[in-house]
């Protein structure tokens, strides 16, 4: 069986911006079919494997959605020196000058984001961030060489492994969201020794990002009873007051609001408990920003609900979460899906 914390560790080092991401689907799949009984890749990219529990007559279906892609950078010129400038969707652009990146031209190119040193920067700009205009990614290539393997449009993708810090935190890139598909797997992972009366679709979602793509068509597809989006949030971290970030370590946030389906927002909170299970609720006022938001309204409406993990750091290449809560999210998920019934499925209806 597949350790899931080297699997967490080993998509998130994998390069996969929105729209590309079939090298991480690559890596899932056969992860996936581990613990289910069918695993296959729609027409969009989505992942989706499915796992089915005993019972008689129509089981409830249930989604779990976590979306593989990383925030995405393309190639927007290259200068007549042979300097890449690029576009950044969703980044932190304090932390990117010094980053390495991969260049995905006719071959993988590795770079580093350039930007005018401090010393030839005029005195009032030296303590501002540098714009992403004012980046450059120099591959060490003639300008003529970098025209023969880059053309404008190519994505770009940062270069960074994730590394283990001390307290059971994993740092690295695209946490945000490959932490929801790893939360997916352990999951499945627990429900081999439960007893449970519903047929489950994990999928690692697609271009979420970018408009919650993958979500929409995988929605419609499966057309669940019940979808729930894997997340992340923001977790504790110097600066950031306690309204605007939670505990890492102290279990998931369970979500709560407009996007929430209230009965299925109840039945998780009474999981937890009855599990003793940490958890923190997380309210939002309007819309989650999560694959959620586009499985509610899928065909005539789907009972959704949101499990996020806290996580420090966000958009940047040093997101970091603790595993605990990844692994408390998954069983967490498995208790809720054994507790299913056709009753509880049909009260849906009623608030």
């Amino acid at each position: 069986m597949t350790d899931i914390k080297t699997f967490l560790q080993e998509i998130t080092a994998a390069h996969g911006i929105s729209g590309y991401e079939s090298a991480v689907a690559e890596m899932i799949v056969p992860v996936f079919a581990e613990y289910t009984s069918e695993v296959r890749i729609d027409k969009l990219g989505n992942v989706i494997a499915r796992l089915s529990g005993t019972g008689e007559g129509v089981l409830p279906r249930v989604l779990l959605a976590g979306h593989m892609d990383e925030i995405p950078m393309f190639v927007k010129q290259i200068d007549k020196r042979g300097f890449i400038r690029f576009h950044a969707q969703g980044f932190d652009q304090r932390t990117l000058p010094a980053q390495e990146v991969v260049v995905h031209g006719k071959e993988p190119l590795f770079g580093i984001i350039g930007a005018k040193p401090p010393h030839l920067l005029a005195p009032a700009d030296r303590n501002k961030a540098i714009k992403i205009e004012d980046m450059s990614i120099d591959l060490g290539l003639s300008p003529e060489r970098v025209r023969e393997l880059v053309q404008v449009g190519d994505p770009i993708t940062i270069r960074r492994r994730s590394i283990c810090l001390k307290g059971n935190r994993i740092s690295g890139k695209a946490q945000d969201d490959r932490a929801g598909v790893a939360v997916i797997l352990e999951c499945f992972k627990q429900l081999q020794k439960l007893n449970f009366a519903a047929e489950v679709f994990g999928v690692a979602t697609v271009q979420e990002e970018v408009g919650l793509r993958g979500a929409t068509v995988a929605a419609f597809g499966v057309e669940p009873d019940i979808g729930i989006a894997i997340d992340v949030c923001h977790g504790e971290m110097p600066g950031v007051s306690e309204f605007d970030a939670v505990p890492m370590g102290k279990g998931p946030t369970i979500g709560l609001g407009a996007n929430i389906h209230p009965k299925v927002h109840e039945r998780l909170v009474q999981v937890a408990k009855e599990n003793h299970l940490p958890f923190h609720v997380d309210p939002y006022p309007s819309a989650t920003g999560t694959d959620a938001w586009a499985i509610q309204v899928s065909r005539a409406g789907v009972a959704s609900a949101v499990l996020s993990i806290p996580q420090r750091y966000m958009h940047t290449s040093v997101e970091t979460l603790c595993y605990d809560d990844v692994v408390t999210a998954g069983r967490l998920l498995a208790y809720f899906i054994a507790s299913l019934d056709v009753a509880f499925v049909e009260g849906l209806t009623c608030y």
